[in-house]
């Protein structure tokens, strides 16, 4: 893991494959290494044709998606220590599937999102105006 990160960190904090691109067309940035997240449990939004969830949204959680994701069947806040997955807080960033943004913001409760780390792929699941406008990182 430490390789990978130096391997960003040297290609100028890009993330993903290295023709990955994010929802404002430039190169796919890292969501998160703590907690690791993404499909390939790399750090990005990154996906291919296995990711039939489509992992591509880099969301900020946030209590109340968080309770809206544990109704809906999803429970990102309990650890599940066997599987390595530390169970995710207020403020932790994740790669959360595109359709189940789109369906907590239909119910009010999208959280932000990181567009810089979203890969384009998020795209035939939501519109980017709606990303822009929960965006944490572009005015």
């Amino acid at each position: 893991m430490r390789e990978l990160v130096m391997l960003r960190e040297d290609a100028g904090g890009g993330g993903g494959r290295p023709n990955s691109r994010n929802v404002l067309g430039e190169r796919l940035e890292v969501c998160s290494l703590k907690p690791v997240t993404g499909f390939f449990r790399d750090g990005c939004c990154d996906t291919s044709r296995e990711d039939v969830g489509s992992h591509t949204i880099c969301a900020v959680m946030t209590a109340g998606f968080l309770g809206f994701s544990k109704s809906r069947g999803n429970d990102l806040s309990t650890p599940v220590p066997e599987f390595g997955f530390p169970g995710l807080q207020p403020g932790d960033r994740w790669c959360l599937c595109a359709p189940r943004w789109q369906e907590a913001f239909k119910a009010g409760q999208a959280p932000r999102v990181v567009l810089r780390a979203t890969h384009e792929g998020a795209l035939a699941h939501c519109s980017l105006a709606d990303l822009k406008r929960f965006a944490v990182d572009i005015d």
